[in-house]
């Protein structure tokens, strides 16, 4: 197996690259998705990390394994020097090169399948009957949608016991009952995705890395927001497509838990 067959799998199990390239166009977006280094290898084991880290090019050496897939690209922008002495994606780039392991990153493709990344984020909080926030042919990413009524310190504790984390941060007073949540896998709240929880009453907003003015807007239109980190609130989708693609791959594979930022 090469690894330009086993972009094929990912592809047809779960969303093809064009699905990044089709979202980057509509929304004004860049990604960097497909296979970042082919070294052109027979594969002997697949590791599915949700970044290129030093440990999990460390663990697939440990394992045997030549490639590494990805969630995050392993490279995003351009790089213009590497320096082996200080920036640590740069020695993951170099060990992988040097040891002869390949590295496929699926990143907005991933994250908009219809069963990707942004959607798993919804199932994990019990969601359900979604309205996608931005759309395009074949997938979409931002989901508002239904849950069983609920209190906060359920919703949260739902939390802790599926995605695996305690550094969850709230803001806001969602007291009584919660039915409508809006979800936005990584880095996803912007003034769009904040008017799409607002337009559709939203009474808790899930995502990550939000930025202080985009918390205040949302809890002064009293919207509360559950803060995840970025790595739990992707690392559960990208765990439930390993777990639906590893037994087509036909070699070895694992999937890699870091736990330092969860």
């Amino acid at each position: 197996m090469t690894a330009e067959e086993i972009l094929d799998i990912l592809e047809k199990q779960v969303a093809p690259v064009k699905l990044s390239d089709d979202f980057c166009a509509s929304y004004k977006m860049y990604d960097n998705s497909g296979i970042i280094i082919n070294c052109g290898k027979k594969i002997s084991g697949a590791l599915f990390s949700l970044d290129l880290s030093e440990a999990a090019v460390n663990r697939a050496e440990e394992l045997g394994y030549n490639i590494i897939v990805t969630h995050h690209p392993a490279i995003y922008g351009g790089i213009s020097r590497f320096d082996l002495t200080s920036s640590p994606q740069a020695r993951a780039l170099a060990k992988c090169l040097k040891n002869g392991i390949s590295v496929i990153s699926m990143h907005l493709n991933f994250d908009a399948a219809p069963q990707g990344i942004d959607y798993y984020l919804m199932c994990g909080l019990g969601g359900k009957n979604a309205k996608i926030s931005a759309a395009v042919e074949g997938g979409g990413y931002g989901r508002l949608f239904e849950v069983c009524p609920v209190s906060m310190p359920q919703i949260i504790e739902n939390i802790k016991n599926n995605f695996s984390t305690e550094r969850i941060v709230v803001y806001g007073d969602a007291s009584g009952e919660i039915t409508k949540v809006a979800s936005f896998c990584g880095a996803g709240c912007d003034d769009s995705n904040i008017a799409f929880a607002r337009q559709n009453g939203a009474q808790v907003f899930v995502s990550s890395d939000l930025k202080h003015h985009q918390i205040a807007e949302l809890v002064e239109s009293g919207i509360a927001v559950i803060q995840l980190t970025h790595y739990c609130a992707e690392n559960y989708g990208f765990s439930k497509i390993y777990d639906k693609v590893k037994t087509n791959l036909q070699i070895g594979s694992s999937f890699f838990f870091d736990g330092r930022f969860a």
